[in-house]
């Protein structure tokens, strides 16, 4: 079976819930639609698991985007010839816009681990894909963790830029091709539509999966084989 997920946030509870309601094994393939990082309790402890599967395909969201621009910088060694370099105002502004978007929680974990252990995670952070794409029975699906944006319809994937596919919302109203489903996370339904709250949003070729998690509401993990949505029950509606 073929799953996404996205907007984990530091849910592993959760994560790990669906996991084992799917009875997710080395046969399945699941993709991970970004944010995996920040907000929620335990980030670190969601990253080291889905760096140890193989079959989990992470594309990078705007947190795991911040994260790498702030992590590199602090895992250099700071002396007196470059700290003006490296712990200059661009890092800087770079470093507290992070952290007031919910980086605290991941930078303390990431703190408490070996140099080993943060340096193997970096290279893994640095791996995530801008955007994936695949056909299942007959459908085309193209996988972003935020939108493709643009006017343009069947916008080719290699003309969006990392600002498009990981920090713009889509527009969920607009169908933006006849030949693809669109897959997103980054925009919680509710803000899509209160109808859809908790709950995963497919409408006009899209499929949203950012059901909310860090937010109070469900986990939602997508099944492309069948078309089923499962989701967390670890905090009841």
């Amino acid at each position: 079976m073929i799953y996404a997920v996205s907007d984990i946030h530091g849910c592993y509870e959760q994560y790990k819930e669906l996991l084992n309601k799917t009875g997710f094994s080395g046969n399945d393939t699941l993709y991970v639609l970004g944010d995996v990082l920040d907000r929620g309790p335990e980030p670190i402890q969601i990253l080291a698991d889905m760096a140890g599967r193989y079959n989990v395909i992470p594309l990078i969201g705007n947190h795991e985007y911040m994260a790498l621009s702030v992590l590199k910088s602090l895992m250099k060694e700071i002396t007196e010839d470059n700290y003006d370099k490296v712990l200059n105002q661009n890092f800087m502004k770079s470093y507290q816009y992070w952290l007031s978007s919910g980086g605290q929680v991941t930078l303390d974990q990431f703190r408490k681990l070996n140099p080993d252990d943060r340096a193997f995670l970096l290279d893994y952070l640095e791996e995530f894909q801008l955007y994936n794409e695949f056909t299942l029975n007959g459908e085309k699906y193209v996988l972003v963790h935020a939108d493709i944006a643009g006017e343009e319809k069947d916008r080719p994937l290699e003309n969006c830029g990392i600002e498009d596919l990981i920090f713009t919302q889509a527009d969920y109203s607009k169908i933006y091709s006849s030949s693809y489903y669109l897959v997103t996370g980054h925009t919680p339904t509710f803000k899509i539509d209160m109808e859809y709250a908790g709950k995963i949003y497919r409408k006009n070729r899209h499929i949203a999966i950012d059901c909310g998690c860090v937010w109070g509401k469900d986990l939602g993990m997508y099944c492309f084989d069948t078309g089923e949505c499962i989701y967390s029950s670890a905090r009841e509606k």
